[in-house]
């Protein structure tokens, strides 16, 4: 995806809900502006151009859904995280694949391209809160206390796909499997005919929303397991009698939703339609009207009549973008007192520029390269899941 946006104008209800206008009945200090700050450089946009067609077919940029638009523009594909991954491994003839987005997912592009190619992330600081939840021995030790309680045998680990290349790779060595947003019911029913119990690392909404609303599993079936107290909070009878054991995680976007932003959204502007991220909360999820991942949001929005109103609990740069993109529809951003994802956005113009700039001069910068040990058993659970029936590899 190259070239330049357009800009039509969205209605004054979308302006002011994503953060253009004032609202008097907001509390003050939480103004979410809205639009990020422009790059310092004015010829920072003609240094990307410059340099990144000097690389010609030697660089394949991949811009994730999240992130800003000045970015998003050089993009040669947009998407999520493993559709990115995916692409950058149907590009053989790229030298060097430079992912704008966060480095979970650099890691999983550089799993699945060849050696010859490197992965570049333009601002090493660019993490996952998330991802950051479960450390790989955290997770270790998490499967020994559940050694200790006699059912790790029987328990199947799935990781989410926003997960490290390490926990992949442990998911991978213990008979487990990845997930995306999307295939997450299957991807539960296949442990549930591996196993007796799942454990679902690192975003407990993901796994608890899944567990409950589409396999008709009870809460009191989920226990959260809390890496940071001893045995996880729960004592043996607790990991005995669960079905599936949460981790203590979540995305820090999502995780601020609450049901009372959709109570807000329904009386500002009645029959809207809420549509929501599974990372969101339980709570957040029962009260929406349409759950599903950024993929599934986008064709929601895309196939929605002319004139409908819609709410979106995601991250703003994709709520903004879709509200530029359809303003013949009413589309507002769920909370106002929420921003940008903090981490994505560290992937600007200035780190984009700098890393094609030093690519052109022959320094290859901010390489992600996962080691083959962790690589291949990464790969057999990411493998898995691809081997699942019915199973769609490119959203997640």
């Amino acid at each position: 995806m190259t070239g330049t946006f357009t800009d039509p104008t969205p209605t004054p209800l979308a302006l002011l809900l994503l953060g253009h206008q004032a609202d008097s009945q907001s509390e003050r200090g939480v103004e979410c502006p809205g639009d990020l700050p422009p790059a310092s450089d004015p010829d920072l946009v003609a240094r990307a151009r410059k340099a990144k067609a000097q690389l010609g077919d030697r660089v394949f940029i991949l811009g994730h859904h999240y992130q800003r638009d000045e970015v998003i523009q050089f993009a040669d594909v947009t998407g999520d995280s493993f559709k990115l991954a995916q692409k950058a491994a149907a590009q053989p003839q790229a030298e060097f694949i430079v992912f704008c987005g966060v480095h979970f997912m650099a890691e999983s592009a550089d799993i699945l391209t060849a050696d010859s190619q490197k992965v570049i992330l333009p601002d090493l600081a660019a993490g996952c809160s998330m991802a950051d939840m479960a450390e790989i021995s955290q997770v270790e030790q998490c499967w020994a206390d559940l050694t200790a309680a006699g059912v790790a045998e029987t328990t199947i680990p799935i990781t989410y796909m926003n997960s490290t290349a390490a926990i992949k790779a442990f998911t991978g060595r213990n008979g487990g499997s990845v997930c995306t947003s999307s295939n997450a019911k299957v991807s539960l029913e296949w442990a549930f005919a591996q196993g007796e119990k799942v454990l679902f690392l690192p975003d407990q909404h993901l796994g608890r929303n899944t567990a409950v609303r589409e396999l008709g599993l009870s809460l009191d079936d989920c226990i959260v397991y809390n890496p940071n107290r001893p045995n996880g909070g729960l004592t043996v009878e607790q990991i005995q009698q669960a079905k599936v054991i949460l981790w203590k995680g979540h995305c820090s976007v999502h995780g601020r939703f609450t049901p009372e932003c959709v109570d807000e959204v329904r009386a500002k502007v009645p029959g809207i339609t809420v549509i929501v991220h599974p990372e969101c909360s339980y709570e957040v999820v029962e009260k929406a009207d349409q759950v599903g991942s950024t993929e599934k949001i986008i064709a929601a929005i895309d196939a929605a009549p002319a004139g409908s109103a819609w709410a979106i609990g995601t991250e703003l740069n994709l709520v903004k973008r879709l509200a530029l993109a359809h303003p013949d529809k009413e589309i507002v951003y769920l909370d106002k007192t929420v921003c940008f994802c903090s981490t994505m956005n560290r992937i600007d113009l200035p780190h984009l520029v700098w890393s094609l700039e030093q690519l052109t001069a022959g320094q290859t910068v901010n390489q992600i390269s996962v080691d083959p040990e962790t690589s291949e058993w990464a790969r057999v659970a990411l493998d898995r899941m691809l081997a699942l029936p019915g199973v769609s590899p490119a959203v997640d």
